[in-house]
């Protein structure tokens, strides 16, 4: 059995390996490349384990990134975890031990596996219980960087997560010198269920930035006294803030860069005129990262472990639980900073980039703490929703979908429509999974009789959108807004990268049209911090049955105030952006206030799988759905 070590092949000329030992003094030298994290130089640095056999412990430890040293959660003895390499093609297996006096998981996130290995406890799994171990094992059918956390109670945000780098079978389209993961998160010395339980009595307890009586005065000598009267007025009605921009704040949070504050200054290196690949990796329970790296463009190679058009860009907003890839190549020796600013601001994570240990650059101001206004929140009035259906919501007529302008059907012949509905694409079904795109793969396209430019039906959706404590009221209007960078980002002067910059670098697989269609509302009320789809918790909803081998377009409108991060698990999600057979593939999608959403879904592999807001106190507190494929 290849059972998992530490990285260490080392195929360098002698003259190059004497270069890298030197500028490094540790390493981890693969295939020619200065690998992952070999230039950390923090005592949290977490081991580079490849192989096929790994084995794990999760265990309790103290950690003291303030001065006060408090309990986390560790695997194999640090935090983050180990990152796990492996190689697209091989088998793997991981056994995971237990040594917690409660219940734990590990979730491989984003993953296309079975569902019995997915990791969800009381949905693919019973969990791993005190003492005991579970061996996951699975081929593994993709490439690109991932992650791995836990996914029972509040574990992720005491420290349960790691990197996943899996390279590809062939040779890989990225070309590059070093490569280095970058592990973004937040931590607080706070319980996490003290956290859940200040967010439910007070959901604005960690917001330090309420509008007062000195912001009315300067707004009325900026924008005239009736202009601020009525916007308070506005706001007043819909019981929120334009300063409520994220719900748990640097007022407990610090953030870390691979398990290091910004102090600590975990630093890279590089020679100049190389190309170094940093995969970046959402890793935080609450917290969207503004991540740029000052004087350095960033060239996009991939997204959620999908290649994409390289596309160069100065800034990235990293959703919860998403993964980008860049290149970058300084020529100059010196010292550059890798800056991540959480949305809310108030503080930031930090680390360098640099041609020798011991170098540091000027960490870059933050920028100006957002406000959103009523035009964001799609705000022109709340609509009142008792006993009214979601198609007859404002915003749900001529609803624009894959660049549809509506929802209408062609004209068809009868033939071909019957043909659809009877389940046409049976025979496709036992062509589960699909593979991952890729230089070799091809793009199935059903026969011209059933080819559709739009759906056949919807079948979901069409049911009143519940009045009451979980939902508050809805957005008068919503649109898509992919070209959108997001809050606090607009007009910086710095070009940042949107959801309508990504263009897949090979052809989606599944060529079929979609021939159903799920509408989901993400509904809230941040009053008692109650969270869900459709005004359901999690514990009112029932699951979302998809047919194995069937093609579905999911649609998601928010209608809350926040940015969701929502994740699907076992299934790719096509994001609808108009690349059409380029669109790009990601297992989480970040979806704005107020922004409608779209989306294809192969139902390709059976079981049931999690659908939730990666924002870990919203899926504790209800956004959270169960997708059959059977």
């Amino acid at each position: 059995m290849h059972t998992a070590k530490a990285d260490d092949n080392s195929t360098l000329t002698r003259r190059r390996f004497v270069q890298g030992v030197a500028a490094v003094g540790l390493g981890a030298l693969v295939d020619g490349k200065l690998n992952l994290a070999s230039a950390e130089t923090s005592a949290h640095a977490p081991a580079v384990l490849t192989g096929n056999h790994f084995d794990l412990a999760i265990d309790a430890h103290h950690v003291n990134f303030t001065g006060r040293r408090v309990r986390a959660l560790k695997i194999n003895g640090t935090l983050p975890g180990p990152t796990l390499k492996w190689r697209e093609g091989n088998t793997v297996t991981i056994a995971v031990t237990n040594h917690l006096p409660s219940e734990s998981s590990i979730h491989w996130h984003g993953m296309r596996i079975p569902a019995e290995m997915d990791g969800v406890p009381g949905l693919s799994y019973a969990g791993i219980a005190p003492g005991k171990t579970f061996v996951y094992r699975f081929p593994v059918l993709q490439n690109g960087t991932y992650w791995y956390h836990s996914h029972s109670g509040f574990q992720e945000q005491l420290g349960l997560w790691g990197a996943l780098v899996i390279e590809p079978r062939d040779k890989d389209p990225i070309e590059y010198d070093r490569d280095y993961v970058v592990l973004l998160s937040d931590w607080t010395d706070t319980k996490p269920e003290t956290v859940d339980s200040n967010l439910k009595k007070q959901s604005d307890y960690y917001n330090f930035h309420r509008r007062t009586a000195g912001t009315f005065i300067e707004d009325a000598k900026n924008k005239g006294l009736r202009s601020t009267v009525a916007d308070r007025i506005s706001w007043g009605r819909t019981n929120m803030t334009p300063t409520d921009i994220a719900d748990v704040t640097n007022a407990t949070y610090i953030y870390l860069m691979n398990g290091n504050p910004a102090d600590a200054n975990w630093t890279a290196l590089f020679m100049p005129g190389e190309r170094v690949r940093l995969r970046f990796i959402n890793a935080s329970a609450m917290t969207l990262f503004d991540v740029r790296i000052q004087g350095l463009p960033m060239t996009v190679v991939q997204a959620d472990g999908n290649c994409v058009q390289p596309v160069t860009v100065d800034e990235i907003r990293l959703g919860v639980a998403e993964t980008y890839d860049v290149i970058v190549q300084p020529h100059e020796e010196k010292a550059y900073t890798i800056f991540a600013q959480p949305e809310s601001r108030g503080s930031y994570a930090r680390g360098t980039l640099a041609p020798r240990l011991g170098m540091a650059a000027e960490v870059p101001p933050m920028d100006p703490y957002p406000n959103r206004t009523m035009a964001d929140m799609g705000m022109g009035g709340m609509a009142q929703m008792k006993g009214m259906k979601m198609s007859q919501m404002p915003g749900m007529k001529d609803m624009q979908i894959g660049g549809n302008s509506n929802n209408s059907m062609p004209e068809m012949k009868d033939m071909e429509m019957s043909a659809m509905r009877r389940g046409a694409i049976e025979p496709l079904a036992g062509m589960a999974p699909f593979p991952q795109p890729g230089p070799h793969t091809t793009r199935l396209m059903p026969p011209p009789t059933r080819m559709l430019s739009r759906l056949t039906e919807t079948t979901e959706g069409e049911v009143p959108l519940r009045v009451g404590p979980e939902v508050v009221g809805i957005a008068m209007k919503t649109s898509p807004r992919l070209h959108d960078p997001g809050d606090g980002l607009n007009g910086n002067g710095r070009r940042v990268l949107t959801y309508s910059d990504l263009r897949a670098l090979y052809k989606g697989v599944d060529g079929r049209p979609p021939t159903r269609e799920i509408i989901l509302h993400l509904t809230g009320n941040m009053e008692r911090y109650i969270w869900g789809f459709d005004g359901y918790k999690f514990s009112q909803a029932e699951p979302i049955h998809l047919k194995l081998g069937e093609r579905v377009r999911f649609v998601l409108i928010n209608d809350t105030m926040m940015e969701h991060p929502i994740h699907l698990h076992g299934l790719w999600s096509e994001l609808e952006n108009g690349s059409d057979e380029f669109s790009p593939y990601k297992h989480t999608l970040l979806v704005k206030p107020a922004e409608r959403v779209s989306y294809l879904i192969s139902a390709d592999t059976p079981g049931r799988w999690a659908f939730h807001c990666h924002l870990l106190y919203h899926m504790a507190s209800g956004m959270f759905r169960t997708v059959v494929v059977s």
